[in-house]
């Protein structure tokens, strides 16, 4: 099984060639980092950057060895109960909200059990004898190995955030402000019966499928995500203190919370904490660290809406597959340079709520508790973020985020309903 990426040569990446880029990309991203840093557990939402480096390798030792490689022997027996996530068909797990108490395996432990992971990965691809079942599931571990990439930034970037040091999580040098997008405008979406979902063609998680029709009515999305100073002037309209914006659910949890502005700014709205740690707002930049709640009310007092996820995946269908992503380390949303912004930056909060497409089947056996039991509850969100793997993402990707989550890159686009 190949991927659709290139080696520099030029040449088809064989699938041994992706894994291998997958995991050294996973462990670049710390190299910032000090081993205190990857301990820290600051809320349950927020797992230590060492559990990340250790879960996504579990992974493969518990679907892809454990099951395809006769002979194969565990790291460590004991791992799987400390590192299994969600999988309760699986077998027992350590509970969530207590990652952070793990001091043990030590980061040198948990970077050792990569290392054996990764040797008998890569002779089990070298071997040659890998099915198409079992290409496909190392696929969806290097697939879910890069959803963790951008876990392990926003969860570290939580982490750091709570230091009164406000330690950068990456030394790289900061952005100038971008140049001003213009006013909001919008475009003509398509209205009708269109298809939605994925192919099927190429990779696609579970939840993407089956493709079908959707009726879109009349409508316009905007032509760029909104930004920081458009934010700014909500705020400062009192937007916060006017319930008529709100729903009910966000009105409790912004008064019973404090919010009064994104997570991360500070008091004076002027600085926000970064992966690069404490810079100046631009106000050029597209908002993040949004709950759905905050989107919505934005919509309304700006006298939009947000668009459904079919009105987006519409949109960005026609677009180029290009954007703010991981690759471009920007580690920052950065202001729109010409471009409509429906990859990369933020995540953006869409209507809808996160629920299965007619004729929805999950995958067999475990691996079915990846996607679908999530599917209650939760808001869609779309479009990849920063710190998005470039080939991670595509129009017909679904992520979901309950509708008080803040701390992931989260923003909005809006639309709204066109008239006769």
């Amino acid at each position: 099984m190949a991927s659709s990426a290139e080696n520099l040569d030029g040449s088809p990446e064989t699938l041994v060639d992706t894994y291998q880029r997958v995991r050294a990309d996973t462990t670049r991203l710390i190299r910032d980092l000090q081993p205190e840093d990857t301990v820290i557990q600051t809320m349950p939402d927020v797992s230590p950057t060492k559990w990340h480096l250790a879960h996504v390798t579990w992974f493969f030792e518990c679907f892809v060895l454990g099951v395809h490689q006769s002979g194969y022997r565990p790291y460590d027996a004991r791992f799987h109960y400390l590192f299994n996530s969600y999988y309760n068909s699986a077998g027992k797990m350590h509970p969530r909200p207590r990652r952070g108490e793990l001091s043990r395996p030590t980061l040198d432990q948990i970077l050792d059990y990569r290392k054996h992971v990764d040797e008998a990965m890569c002779a089990l691809l070298a071997s040659g004898d890998v099915s198409h079942d079992v290409g496909a599931v190392i696929t969806l571990g290097l697939h879910h190995e890069q959803q963790h990439q951008e876990l392990l930034l926003t969860d570290i970037k939580h982490v750091l955030s709570r230091n009164p040091l406000q330690p950068a999580a990456v030394h790289a040098s900061t952005r100038s402000p971008g140049n001003s997008p213009g006013s909001y405008t919008f475009r003509p979406g398509e209205p009708g019966i269109v298809r939605i979902g994925a192919s099927g063609e190429d990779f696609c998680f579970d939840n993407e499928t089956p493709r079908h029709d959707a009726l879109l009515h009349p409508h316009e999305i905007g032509d760029r995500l909104v930004t920081n100073g458009e934010f700014r002037e909500f705020i400062a309209s009192g937007a916060y203190q006017d319930a008529q914006l709100w729903l009910s659910d966000g009105w409790s949890t912004i008064n019973e919370r404090g919010w009064n502005r994104p997570l991360y700014w500070d008091a004076a709205l002027e600085t926000e904490f970064t992966l690069c740690g404490p810079v100046e707002i631009d106000e050029h930049a597209p908002v993040c660290h949004i709950s759905y709640y905050e989107a919505d009310a934005f919509a309304r007092w700006s006298g939009c809406r947000l668009p459904t996820e079919f009105e987006w995946e519409r949109a960005a269908a026609e677009q180029s597959m290009r954007g703010n992503l991981l690759s471009c380390e920007n580690w920052h949303p950065i202001a729109a340079d010409g471009g409509s912004q429906f990859f990369g930056d933020v995540w953006e909060w869409t209507s809808s709520a996160y629920s299965p497409y007619p004729g929805f089947r999950p995958l067999d056996g475990s691996l079915g508790e990846y996607n679908g039991k999530f599917m209650c509850n939760q808001m869609t969100v779309r479009g990849g973020s920063c710190v998005t793997a470039e080939d991670h993402i595509r129009a017909s990707y679904r992520s979901f985020f309950y509708p008080d989550a803040r701390w992931q890159f989260l923003g909005l686009r809006l639309a709204k309903d066109q008239h006769d």
